[in-house]
């Protein structure tokens, strides 16, 4: 009797393809053994993680800004998920991840999620086209959340809005394409990318430095009317935690299984979060002599988008050096928007493209054949050939390569579209400076992240009130530029 045979678990049955392309008939044969519950639970589970995720982004930049703009970042961040999952059912999910795909892009194959039913995912025959699609939905949508914060303070919504529509589309999707589908170039050089260095945080990073050029520096800019700090700690705290748990559904979650290699990838993703938070926070503290909340938040989140694309391919030990490398390459980069004097308000290329960056560098030195042979498919004649720790040198070559091609196509195609949107009628990108005095909650909004924000403003006008009596007011302006120093 063979080990199989003793095993206490129904074998699964094996699909033999189906000419409809929906995996089969649901309403005479039942789809769902080709696959184990337990990989579907987790998937559904790990699509969650990086659903919370978003509110997290949200969270993290609406506390780095001031208060008057704090419910519009977060408001951006949970559209641009509204958005997008509208996008990727649309046409998104079929232009990355179409059967028929050229080496850049996609087809319309799956438009309106057509035929995306039952049959075996094009990222793993362990779960079905339905649960691919919409976990993979989830990282568009976050894409676009980390990149659109750098509208904070002086962009204006609808604008914002509307690039985020077209930028996934004309950016995210073929580089997302090019890098997952196995007709992309860059999956067929052999570039190594678990859970999107060059997707998600390249793209998302170099996208917030080009949005951040387009839109000019805010008012003030490199005087003492900016010199403020983060309006409210907690938030970055919050936000942090919430990225930080969403996390491992992002890393573990792209082993499309509930598998070894899934297990290895939320190790490194904690360790690395760990090392880049207090690698960040020391680095702070001998400059400051203070133990940084907002820097140790900083760093974890260095951390995180360091080990994205190695995640399913480096050892435990290695992300440590993720890490530290990870938090000091992110710490040091947020002085090149002063170098290039660029406004990027949240850091957020330091640590998106910057962290994207060195990820994808580290992966060529640390990936490792056996780690990817943990999800019982990567072995064999189907193993890879690894990084530097396997002699495999020209690996770094190809992450560079992926690297460099993922930012400067970015960068190029965000700022001619952000050039286009702003020469529409009604699509200009940036407030007026009274607008941006004032601030987006209230200009765009009308509603605010704290209440006390209204009373102060009724106030300030001189509002009658039954306990203070009428006060003598000031003006808006005046009172927003004295609660911001």
């Amino acid at each position: 009797m063979s080990a199989d045979e003793t095993l206490p678990y129904v074998p699964l049955a094996v699909y033999e393809g189906n000419e409809s392309g929906t995996g089969g008939d649901s309403r005479t044969e039942n789809l769902n053994v080709y696959y184990q519950s337990g990989d579907l639970a987790w998937m559904i589970m790990a699509t969650a993680l990086v659903l919370l995720m978003i509110p997290g982004v949200g969270f993290f930049y609406s506390g780095l800004a001031r208060r008057k703009s704090a419910l519009s970042l977060i408001w951006l961040s949970i559209a641009a998920t509204a958005l997008i999952s509208f996008q990727w059912f649309f046409w998104g999910y079929s232009l990355v991840f179409s059967r028929g795909a050229s080496p850049f892009i996609g087809d319309l194959q799956h438009i309106g999620f057509r035929n995306v039913l039952g049959a075996p995912s094009i990222g793993s025959s362990r779960i079905p086209d339905l649960m691919f699609a919409v976990y993979q939905g989830m990282f568009a949508a976050i894409t676009v959340a980390l990149a659109i914060g750098a509208a904070a303070e002086r962009g204006r919504l609808l604008p914002a809005m509307v690039f985020a529509f077209c930028w996934s589309t004309i950016v995210y999707d073929p580089v997302a394409c090019w890098t997952w589908n196995s007709n992309g170039w860059v999956f067929k050089m052999g570039g190594y990318d678990f859970a999107g260095g060059t997707p998600v945080h390249i793209t998302s990073g170099t996208a917030a430095l080009a949005y951040s050029l387009m839109l000019g520096k805010r008012k003030g800019h490199g005087t003492h009317e900016l010199n403020y700090r983060p309006h409210n700690v907690t938030s970055i705290v919050i936000g942090t935690v919430f990225l930080w748990v969403g996390w491992f559904g992002f890393n573990a979650g792209s082993a499309l299984s509930a598998n070894l290699r899934a297990v290895m990838a939320a190790v490194v993703t904690n360790l690395a979060a760990s090392v880049g938070g207090l690698t960040w926070c020391a680095l702070d503290y001998r400059l400051e002599r203070k133990w940084s909340t907002v820097g140790f938040c900083s760093g974890v989140i260095a951390g995180l988008v360091a080990i994205t694309p190695g995640s399913g391919f480096v050892p435990a030990w290695a992300a440590v050096i993720f890490g530290v490398v990870g938090g000091a390459a992110c710490n040091f980069a947020t002085k090149i928007k002063f170098i290039l004097r660029i406004d990027d308000s949240l850091d957020i290329f330091a640590i998106h493209g910057v962290g994207g960056f060195v990820g994808n560098l580290l992966t060529g030195l640390f990936a490792a054949d056996y780690i990817a042979g943990l999800d019982g498919v990567s072995i064999g004649e189907d193993a890879i050939a690894g990084g530097w720790l396997n002699q495999h040198w020209i690996q770094l070559a190809y992450q560079l390569c992926d690297g460099v091609s993922g930012m400067a196509y970015t960068f190029v195609m965000s700022i001619g579209l952000l050039f286009a949107i702003n020469l529409i009628p009604g699509l200009k990108l940036r407030a007026t400076e009274d607008e941006e005095l004032l601030g987006m909650d209230e200009i765009e909004i009308g509603e605010f992240a704290y209440d006390y924000v209204e009373l102060s403003r009724d106030v300030v006008h001189g509002v009658e009130d039954p306990e203070l009596g009428v006060l003598e007011g000031k003006s808006d302006i005046d009172a927003d530029r004295k609660s911001e120093r």
